[in-house]
């Protein structure tokens, strides 16, 4: 899944790559140039890919393996959605958010999140001036561009619902007044599935706002041999102050408006919308996915295509992002349960029987 440089020799078209006629070619004239031209790309997604490249080095540098989770938070980021990690203790969830964060160089905050955690400890709340006998708002650390939640399960229903908002419409209402956030506003939340004292399940309106649920796995064992060798002589935590800014504000702005641009041909909006309804009409499914879910499928299939270098949406597109699209916001039902079978599995087989747009 590495990002892919178009070059003039030779264009991606539905995964096969077609040769460039040569223009010195006498021959080469009429209906071979319109074919050239029809596969050419029409957005200069050199940009993109160079920012792509940078970032998985400077990641590499600290994270070994899970280019599959590397190339999804990109992803995320490309489409402006807000991430949710999950995975067993140990696997780099906290590590990952943070180097990634640091190459985004925009401000950053992190929260902890804790069975006594208020709302008021993450929105902010208003503080007595003695000066002059007011009231002060004082901001929280969601104020921020990007802002890593820890441990998100582990905080009460009210203290969640104080992100219903922010990771909604990208605003505070306190009090009053309306409080809007900065360009970009980026939640990465990690949460860990095995482990429930002390914890709290996230009410299905707050799983529908995120983009993706990650799965995290554990490594390979050449990957966790890996780890030990970089490892064996450092006995500290790592340094994350040698992280190189890859991106600012701005440039994050030119990457989604390129993504924006990518088209999609209507033969794969409808492949996505007819995904979404059938885990709506699923007999072992109780919740199905949400208009949002088809909109956060289609903006995540344009955001990996620029990705690959295209400026153009395919079918394998959509198929990769559609799992951790619909990991969360799908319900089984309590027979499906009992049999054993999890949401990856019904969202596979409804994948395959789908018919894949020609």
């Amino acid at each position: 899944m590495e990002g892919q440089e178009n070059t003039p020799k030779q264009e991606e078209n539905n995964g096969q790559n077609v040769p460039q006629q040569s223009s010195s070619n006498p021959e080469n004239t009429g209906s071979g140039q319109t074919a050239s031209q029809m596969f050419a790309p029409s957005l200069n997604l050199g940009f993109i890919h160079e920012k792509v490249t940078q970032t998985r080095k400077e990641i590499s540098n600290f994270v070994i393996g899970q280019h599959d989770m590397v190339d999804l938070l990109m992803i995320s980021i490309f489409s402006n959605g807000h991430v949710l990690l999950e995975g067993v203790p140990g696997v780099a969830k906290t590590l990952t958010a943070k180097v990634l964060s640091k190459t985004l160089s925009v401000n950053f905050s992190r929260i902890q999140f804790t069975p006594d955690l208020m709302p008021s400890d993450v929105i902010g709340t208003s503080v007595y001036n003695l000066k002059d006998n007011s009231f002060n708002f004082k901001q929280g650390p969601v104020f921020s561009n990007i802002v890593l939640i820890d441990e998100i399960n582990r905080a009460p229903a009210k203290t969640q619902a104080a992100l219903f908002e922010v990771m909604e419409e990208r605003q505070i209402s306190y009090d009053g007044k309306v409080y809007t956030m900065t360009f970009p506003f980026l939640v990465l939340a990690t949460q860990n599935p095995i482990e429930q004292e002390g914890t709290y399940n996230l009410p299905e309106a707050q799983l529908d706002r995120f983009l993706f649920k990650i799965k995290i796995n554990y490594p390979t064992l050449s990957e966790e041999q890996e780890i030990l060798m970089r490892y064996k002589n450092n006995i500290k935590a790592p340094e994350l102050d040698s992280i190189k800014g890859v991106f600012n504000a701005a440039d994050l702005q030119k990457v989604q408006d390129l993504v924006a641009q990518v088209r999609v041909e209507d033969q794969i909006l409808k492949y996505i919308s007819q995904i979404t309804d059938k885990t709506r009409n699923h007999a072992k499914l109780y919740l199905g996915g949400s208009p949002r879910a088809s909109l956060s499928m289609m903006k995540a299939s344009k955001a990996f295509a620029a990705i690959r270098g295209r400026d153009f949406v395919i079918p394998d597109d959509v198929q990769f992002v559609a799992p951790h699209v619909l990991n969360h916001r799908l319900i089984l039902t309590p027979e499906a349960e009992m049999e054993g079978m999890t949401t990856e599995d019904l969202i596979k087989e409804i994948i395959q029987e789908v018919e894949v747009p020609r």
